[in-house]
């Protein structure tokens, strides 16, 4: 990856050198840096925020209530798994995430989830992926959300008169791709399969 992403920057160089455009590549940079850093400074107060957000909504047992909520469902996606295992636990979690947009809260918890159904195999069969995780990795990459809150930021920062505009469709794609993801779910569940993956 990093010989690609060298190799476009040589040949943009050379490109802009023999079209005589080295002093729009060079300004072009610059602003391009000057991008990068404010909106890294834009998302690390995002970041700091939301994260702060869910440690409070965790110690206050906000998590815990939705947690309780998402129990029904999940029983389903999951039939095999005990309502106060720790991997259910931090499936919760990573899907409450997901559903506010934090994927970087979300990506934690869904790790240690992906751990905990690791432990839950059978010693011999731990190298290959279970039902479970399976079923977990494919609704977690449907993801979602209701408050798109990275999408928000990138849209307010590039100067977008209506940066939450995008919430409306935003909920509307995710919906749809986690309806996808259950059904599909559900459907190789009904046909026995007991991996997805090889």
């Amino acid at each position: 990856m990093n010989g690609l992403w060298g190799g476009m920057i040589v040949v943009g160089v050379i490109f802009g050198a023999f079209h005589g455009n080295l002093g729009i590549l060079t300004q072009a940079s610059v602003d391009s840096a000057r991008e990068a850093v404010n909106l890294a400074i834009t998302m690390a107060g995002l970041v700091a925020m939301w994260t702060g957000l869910m440690e409070i909504a965790q110690e206050t047992g906000m998590i815990a209530g939705c947690t309780r909520g998402l129990r029904p469902i999940l029983q389903f996606l999951f039939p095999g798994l005990r309502k106060d295992s720790k991997a259910m636990e931090l499936i919760a979690t990573n899907f409450i995430a997901n559903v506010f947009g934090l994927g970087w809260a979300a990506t934690p918890a869904g790790l240690e989830a992906m751990q905990e159904l690791k432990q839950l195999q059978p010693e011999s069969e731990r190298d290959v992926a279970s039902t479970y995780m399976c079923t977990f990795l494919v609704l977690n990459i449907s993801s979602l959300q209701l408050i798109p809150v990275n999408m928000i930021a990138y849209r307010s920062q590039y100067g977008s008169v209506k940066p939450a505009a995008i919430v409306g469709p935003g909920l509307l794609a995710t919906m749809i791709s986690t309806l996808v993801a259950v059904i599909l779910c559900v459907i190789m569940m009904r046909k026995g399969r007991k991996r997805f993956l090889s």
